[in-house]
This record gives structure tokens, sequence and C-alpha cells, in this order.
């Protein structure tokens, strides 16, 4: 199996899925004949050319409205977003138009759509670059939000995104670009809506997605040393959650902590919580912790920015607080 960044993944599920159906495109400022800001799609416009990958003016609302029309009418477009920061300027057409366009033509319209880019901490790039958002987009209904950690989850996820009828949004760690993974090679397509057990363990669940999996299993092999069992649930997909995985890894041992890089107020780690002390209360041994970034803006420092989000000594000390541990 070959070993790919993650950057390198998408760019794998992009190639195959244009050459696969000729409705599907890729939009976005600089995506073209500078190959993305983070080399996304590289080389994808020797191979397509300028209708199917197309240089968007800086203008998110105007082009991320235009290619929601395009879905309507029968293609499939991909939308990149520079940073998920900048998306805020079109989030009218992606949770106003996008996302509401089947319920309000009753039926009549699909918009199969996918809205992609980077998202969370950019590494030192302060506030208005380095904000998590995913629970904005998970909020609305329509909607369909994917948040991969993984070389090989990006690509099957993207390739499932791209084919499905409804509007999906896919948030990318900034700083997972260039994370390396083994990753299948053509038909490799992952389930929107399914969870996956990264890690087996038998003494306290911890429940993440996305950048926060790899501080989770620092943290786990550092608490192995100590005789402590960790399982790692990687959500992989916010909207829909899979309630039945986080449920079942609950009921194995009775103790989970949420790992999320957001903010804690309104964020996805609450509503998993909730699932958990709605569905599974009896079976738990200790309350749920979170740990979530500060409820901060980000700074630019490097020293502040580490600081204000979650890390393995964090979750590691989570994890011993539900455990009861001597020094959590």
């Amino acid at each position: 199996m070959a070993e790919l960044m993650y950057r390198e993944a998408l760019n794998q599920a992009l190639a195959e899925e244009m050459e696969r159906d000729a409705n599907v495109f890729l939009i976005g400022e600089e995506v073209g004949r500078y190959n993305g800001a983070f080399k996304v799609s590289q080389g994808l416009l020797d191979k397509f050319g300028s209708a199917r990958i197309i240089d968007a003016p800086i203008s998110e609302l105007g082009f991320t409205g235009m290619a929601a029309g395009a879905a309507m009418v029968g293609l499939r477009p991909v939308v990149e977003m520079m940073t998920w920061n900048f998306a805020i300027l079109a989030m009218d057409q992606i949770v106003n138009n996008a996302a509401k366009l089947r319920h309000m033509s009753g039926g009549q319209l699909r918009c199969p759509i996918v809205f992609r880019g980077p998202g969370g901490a950019g590494g030192r790039l302060s506030s208005q670059h380095s904000q998590a958002l995913e629970a904005n987009y998970a909020h609305f209904p329509g909607l369909k939000v994917i948040a991969p950690a993984t070389p090989a989850d990006a690509k099957g996820l993207l390739k499932a995104a791209i084919r499905d009828e409804n509007p999906v949004v896919m948030i990318e760690g900034e700083r997972l670009y260039a994370v390396k993974g083994e990753v299948p090679e053509g038909e490799h397509v992952v389930p929107i809506g399914k969870a996956d057990v990264k890690r087996e363990g038998k003494d306290v669940s911890i429940i993440t997605w996305s950048r926060m999996y790899y501080f989770c299993e620092e943290a786990a092999q550092q608490l192995e040393k100590e005789g402590i069992s960790v399982e790692i649930l990687d959500l992989r997909t916010l909207r829909p959650l899979d309630e039945e995985a986080i449920l079942a890894t609950v009921r194995k041992t009775n103790r989970a902590v949420v790992v999320e890089e957001g903010w804690a107020l309104a964020g996805v780690g609450a509503s998993v919580v909730d699932i958990i002390q709605s569905k599974a209360f009896d079976e738990l041994d200790a309350p749920v912790l979170r740990v979530t970034g500060l409820d901060v803006n980000m700074s630019y420092a490097a020293n502040l920015e580490n600081a204000t989000q979650p890390d393995a000594a964090k979750i590691a000390a989570a994890v011993k607080k539900v455990l009861y541990r001597e020094g959590a």
C-alpha cells in the first residue's frame, strides 16, 4: 500500500473522481496555476484543463453561489476554500442556499456539492486564521460535515462526499497536510456517518476527530506505560454523528473523555456528551470530561498558540481524572 501525505491523498481522490465523472469540477482561489494554497490540486490543471479546474477571484460568496447553482443543474462542484476562516464570507450560500435547496423545493432540486478546505490552528497564523469552525456547520440541517484525521480517511471521505447527493462540508486539519500514512489505491470510499476505532482499549474511551487524534494517540501511548488501556474513537463524521459507535465504546470502557480543537461552548463535543449521558448514563463509572481549546482568540506567539489547544498532557490528565487515579 502506498504511503502518501494527507494533501496527496486528497489530490488522488480529486483526480480519480474527475476521471470517473465528467460532471465533477474544482473551483477556488489559486487552485489552478498555483496548484492550491496547500498544493492539494497539484497537477490537476494540466490534466483536466481550465474548464474543470477553475481559478476564482477573491470572492468567496460569489464563486460559492455559482457552484451551488451549477449543482442544481446537474454538475458536481468541489469548492476549495483557502481556509474555512474565509468561508465565513460564503456562509449565506452554504447554509441558506445549498443546505436548504432540497427542503425548500419540495425535493425537486438537489445540491450535490462539496465545500472543502483547511481549518483549525495554522501554526502561528493568529486569531483570524486559526479557528476550528466545524461546530458552526454541524449545527445546520441539510449539511453533512466530515473531518478526517488520516490520509486514508481523507481520500475515502472526499470520494464519498463527491458522490453524495447532498452538500458536504469537509474540514481538513490545516496542520495535517504533510502527515503521511498508508492509503489504499483506487476505489477506496469511506462511508459518511461511520466512526472508526483507531485504537482498541478497555479502561477508558477517548472520542475525538481530525488533528486532535494525534494528540490522543500520543497520550494513549504515554498512559499505556502506566498500565492504562485507552480506546480511541475517531468520529470522522460530525454530522451525522455515529451514535452507535459512541455508545458502543462507552459501554465497553464505562468512562469517556471527549477531545476537540474548538471552543467548549456549543461545541460538537457537547453533543457527544449529551448522547452519552442521555442514552448510556447508567453504564458510566465517572462523569464524562471534555478537553477543548481555551475560550480565547488564538494568539500569534507559538507558546501561547500551543497553550490554548489540547495536547497530550492535558488529555492524559483528563483520562486519569475519570479513572480517579492519584495525581490527576
